[in-house]
Formats: C-alpha cells, sequence, structure tokens
C-alpha cells in the first residue's frame, strides 16, 4: 500500500500568537495539539519549546514536562525533539534533554547557515560530531537536516566517520531564508543527492508547502506538516490548529492510492530500535 509517514511540527522557533493565535505554546497546549495531530493521522511529532513569555528555549524541564502530557495522553506517536537551540542554547543544553527524555528521534543539523538573514544558525564541527555520538550511545535516529546540498555532503562525511549510521532519515527544508529555495527543481536535486538506501521527508516553507508536498509525494518521500512552517492554511486564512494540516496531507496521501502509516509501520520504515518509556 506503499505507507507515507506525516510528521507534525507544531510549534518551532519563531512562530508567535500574534501572527496565529493558535500557535500552541504551553506544554498542555503543545500536548493537547500532538494528540489531536495523532488521531488525524500524524506517527511522528517534532517539538520545540518556549518559555513562559513564547521564547524559544531549551530548558530541560520544559521538553520533559511535554513528553510526560503526551505519553500520559496514552497516544502511540514518535517523539521527535529539536537539538536546533533557542536563544538560550549552549552546546551542552542543545543535547541534554536527549539524554534524559531518550526520544526515538531528535533533529540532526547538518551545517551552519545564515538564518533568516537575522543571526548565524552555528553547528560547528565539534558539536556535530558530540552531537552525533550522544545520538549513537542513546540509540536515538537522527533526523538529518538539510537546508542547502552543502549539508547533504557534510553528512556523508559524518556517515564515514561513524558519527552517523546507514540508513540515514533525511528532512529536506525548502524556504528557509539563507537556505536553498523552495522550488519542485531543489527538491529534485537534493532528492537525488542522497543515498540510495536512504529514507527522507521534506517540506517547503510558507506559500511553497503544498507544492512542496506533493512533489515530495510524487517522488517516494514522506511528508512533513505544521504551524512551525507554515500559519496559514490558504491565502489569506490562517490555520485553524495543527490537525487541518495533517488531516489534508492524510488526504492527498489516501487520495493517490497510499496509506497513511501508523506509528508502527513508521519505526519499520525508519529502522528505529526502540520506544521512548519517558514518563
Amino acid at each position: 500500500m506503499d505507507p507515507r509517514i506525516i510528521t507534525v511540527a507544531p510549534t518551532g522557533a519563531w512562530p508567535t500568537k500574534k501572527e496565529n493565535p493558535n500557535v500552541p505554546i504551553t506544554p498542555q497546549e503543545i500536548a493537547d495539539d500532538v494528540f489531536a495531530c495523532h488521531r488525524a493521522g500524524a506517527a511522528i511529532c517534532h517539538l520545540h519549546m518556549r518559555d513562559d513569555y513564547g521564547i524559544p528555549t531549551m530548558s530541560a524541564a520544559r521538553f520533559e514536562e511535554t513528553v510526560r502530557l503526551i505519553k500520559r495522553s496514552g497516544i502511540d506517536i514518535i517523539i521527535n525533539l529539536s537539538t536546533s537551540g533557542g536563544l538560550d542554547a549552549t552546546d551542552e543544553n542543545r543535547q541534554s534533554h536527549i539524554r534524559t527524555i531518550r526520544p526515538e528521534m531528535a533533529s540532526y543539523n547538518a551545517g551552519t547557515m545564515n538564518w533568516m538573514h537575522r543571526f548565524v544558525f552555528l553547528n560547528t564541527p565539534d558539536f556535530m560530531e558530540a552531537l552525533g555520538r550522544t545520538m549513537l550511545e542513546c540509540a536515538i535516529k537522527p533526523e538529518v537536516e538539510i537546508f542547502d546540498a552543502g549539508m547533504v555532503y557534510n553528512a556523508e562525511h559524518y556517515l564515514k566517520q561513524g558519527v552517523l549510521k546507514a540508513p540515514v532519515h533525511y528532512q529536506l527544508v525548502l524556504g528557509a531564508a539563507g537556505g536553498m529555495k523552495a522550488t519542485v527543481d531543489n527538491l529534485l536535486f537534493l532528492k537525488n543527492l542522497l543515498p540510495e538506501e536512504a529514507t527522507w521527508s521534506a517540506f517547503g516553507i510558507g506559500r511553497a508547502h503544498l507544492p512542496i508536498m506533493l512533489a515530495t509525494l510524487a517522488l517516494g518521500g514522506h511528508l512533513r506538516v505544521g504551524m512551525e512552517d507554515n500559519v496559514y492554511f490558504a491565502a489569506g486564512e490562517l490555520a485553524e490548529s495543527n490537525a487541518q494540516f495533517v488531516t489534508r496531507a492524510a488526504a492527498l496521501i489516501e487520495g493517490a492510492g497510499m496509506k497513511v502509516a501508523t506509528p508502527a509501520e513508521a519505526r519499520e520504515i525508519l529502522g528505529l530500535e526502540r520506544i521512548c518509556n519517558f514518563a
């Protein structure tokens, strides 16, 4: 049936309730949103945290509270935690929460870039090696985030060094200012750089969301949706919830004659080694 995985990224580091009042910010809001998204078809949730003022944070306590709430809701969803950092980011607190929670997956940003023409999103060689080894030690599957073509080759280097383990799962990020523009040509270009045995997912930020999603399905990839990447559901129409995005993605998958992957199927596709039992 060709199962395709839907990842929901409900919050991200930057969208605020001023931009869309439906962006979940608190641990309870995020957990409630993840519950609804799981019911709509999401197999993975990719989580960022905010503090009491809505500012991005790498607080381990905030991650732990949110994951506890999700686990206590009783749903079976794959937990994928961000390591990208908040305004309080250090090399240590970008990893400390994954050591304690031991999620099934976590993000692994494969290089440094100028983020949104505003600041440097710094991923030094030392940090990338340390993060990869932490994930190996904790049996966490890296989601290797690719914002530009050079990052594919960075990942290839760390694969050869044993810091990453094949088969690698890639997340192709298109449309972030400072990275590659969200076009179907760029998606195809990046997809063709990946190792043959790799699994991959993709998304387009903002108005490129739908074209990239449709092309990803046609090219054999998996999907990521959510208000981390787009606060609008359609032109001029704010998203009502993250579940609204998941419902549309599921309908497109099924309409194309494919199957929405369950968490169990996603674990098999991605070769995940264990289930997160943090409570």
